[in-house]
């Protein structure tokens, strides 16, 4: 059939977009606690600037930091430009971590100031609060919204057209123009609900595991 034909041109492009989720997602969630604790040091410098950081992070469209990323080194300094996929990634990985800088923040917020007394009161050092004390409360509280934004991170992978990468919708807007007709734009729409819909199980299945109290 031609829509199976479609999804097996299309797959060329599946690997690609993964790739993308996946670094996404493994360098910017740490990133961002680290962005965090950032934004929230004595040092006024550091934290000012952070928070200007994630202002513009979250102030200005996904597309145009990729392109800044991009096209910048050549414009403004006269560089090469980077690789297309290293530029994507850089991009993402800057956005999603200010986002989820902030996720951390509601977490951080949800933990009562009496948690923090107790363990002064046992003797546990800062390191050792946080980490056996603080950090997975964090977690478990940011969860529903991560899940949010890893979603939101599966369907921003298109945009990594903008600049000629070829993942999954840049080949299905080829195939498009190419047959013109909306099939190839189906069969990609698909994809992303597929996508999605198996983040959302494994994200719901983490979320019930850290329910202590069902």
């Amino acid at each position: 059939m031609y829509i199976l034909n479609i999804f097996k041109e299309l797959s060329k492009g599946f690997s690609t977009t993964f790739l993308i989720f996946l670094l996404t997602l493994v360098l910017s969630i740490p990133l961002g606690m680290v962005i965090y604790f950032l934004k929230h040091n004595k040092n006024k410098l550091v934290s000012s600037i952070t928070k200007i950081y994630i202002s513009v992070m979250r102030g200005t469209p996904l597309m145009l930091q990729l392109m800044f990323v991009f096209y910048g080194p050549f414009y403004i300094f006269g560089m090469k430009s980077p690789d297309r996929f290293f530029a994507v990634i850089v991009a993402f990985v800057l956005n999603y971590a200010a986002y989820f800088a902030e996720i951390y923040r509601g977490g951080f917020k949800s933990i009562d100031s009496g948690q923090y007394e107790a363990a002064n009161i046992l003797g546990l050092s800062k390191w050792q609060t946080y980490k056996n004390i603080v950090l997975p409360q964090v977690f478990k509280n940011s969860l529903p919204a991560m899940t949010n934004e890893i979603i939101t991170l599966v369907k921003d992978t298109s945009l990594a057209f903008a600049i000629s990468v070829t993942e999954t919708f840049t080949l299905a807007k080829s195939i498009a123009n190419r047959d013109s007709n909306m099939l190839a734009f189906l069969a990609v729409g698909i994809f992303y609900f597929v996508f999605n819909y198996l983040v959302e199980k494994i994200m719901n299945k983490i979320e019930n595991r850290y329910n202590y109290y069902r």
